[in-house]
């Protein structure tokens, strides 16, 4: 199933419709009690043996984590593996925001190896646009991914993420599922209750960048490190970038760019508006999980253009 919603799989989403328009949609955002029941993550996940099938033996050093009603198997992992169980994600965002906290979506995929919750956090500004700042946690069940949690502004007037990694304050933490995961939680928290010094630090960088004026010249001078062409590309792969060059400048001259458009501020604004709008030049199978997490977490693009601007303002 190319979007990996299978059949134990459930999502909501406050006043919008979820991925691929499966899920339940809501009208106000709950608590995480809720949230819990709703998207149906009050499951566990235990860990049993792992059995050779020719010999009858234990493999060594490994578990199999299962997910509970219904047992699924969910993946072979390390027995220094560690669980951290939905509801325990659940507490921890709760604690980390506040008793208030109300969550916009959540749900999982793969029948529950990938499980995630998004809570809202109060607004701010950034450059004098309104801007909703989101907690997101992501967690895998089978071994392949860490715990993450991350903080995502988005920009109200056009639903950008303005996932941009600066200098004086982090937005995301990660741990692996190995050691003493209560420790490792607790050193989430403090690095995540600097949410609002990130805010602090994004506003006044993006600030600097609407001094910094961007004609077009130098624009495409970006686009160039952004979407780079090479001799040992194909013409299709040629092709393939001189596209996403015209979807990004669709994406620069959209109106919510106006007052911003000639600045570094408006080159970076529409490139988020091309990660989280821009319909993809060939549709893959994972497009849409992609296409969340790099909205979420950021992508190699916006940072290509972050760089390349720092540079040319040296």
């Amino acid at each position: 199933m190319a979007h990996e919603i299978y059949e134990n799989d459930q999502m909501f989403s406050v006043r919008q419709v979820p991925w691929h328009g499966l899920g339940k949609v809501i009208s106000e955002a709950p608590n995480s009690a809720e949230a819990l029941r709703i998207a149906e993550l009050d499951w566990e996940v235990y860990q049993t043996e792992v059995i050779r099938v020719d010999t009858g033996n234990i493999v060594p050093n490994m578990k199999l984590n299962v997910r509970s009603n219904p047992d699924i198997e969910l993946g072979l992992v390390s027995d220094r593996y560690r669980i951290v169980q939905n509801r325990d994600a659940f507490a921890f965002t709760d604690e980390l925001i506040g008793d208030d906290v109300r969550y916009e979506t959540a749900g999982s995929l793969k029948n529950g190896r990938t499980v995630w919750m998004l809570a809202r956090m109060p607004d701010a500004k950034v450059a004098g646009d309104d801007v909703e700042q989101y907690m997101c946690f992501t967690n895998s069940h089978d071994g392949t991914g860490a715990v993450r949690a991350f903080l995502t502004p988005v920009r109200v007037v056009c639903n950008n993420t303005l996932s941009f990694a600066i200098e004086t304050a982090q937005r995301s933490w990660s741990c692996k599922h190995t050691g003493d995961m209560t420790s490792k939680l607790a050193e989430a928290r403090e690095c995540l209750m600097l949410a609002e010094r990130y805010i602090i630090g994004l506003d006044e960088y993006a600030k600097e960048m609407t001094n910094v004026k961007i004609d077009d010249s130098l624009l495409k001078k970006l686009l160039v490190k952004c979407f780079p062409k090479h001799d040992l590309m194909t013409d299709r792969e040629k092709k393939t970038m001189d596209e996403k060059k015209e979807q990004y400048m669709v994406c620069y001259w959209m109106p919510d760019i106006d007052k911003f458009r000639g600045t570094a501020w408006g080159a970076l604004n529409a490139m988020s508006d091309f990660v989280c709008h821009a319909a993809p030049v060939r549709q893959t199978k994972n497009f849409y999980e992609n296409r969340w997490d790099n909205i979420m977490s950021g992508t190699n693009l916006m940072t290509r253009m972050a760089s390349a601007i720092k540079d040319i303002n040296k």
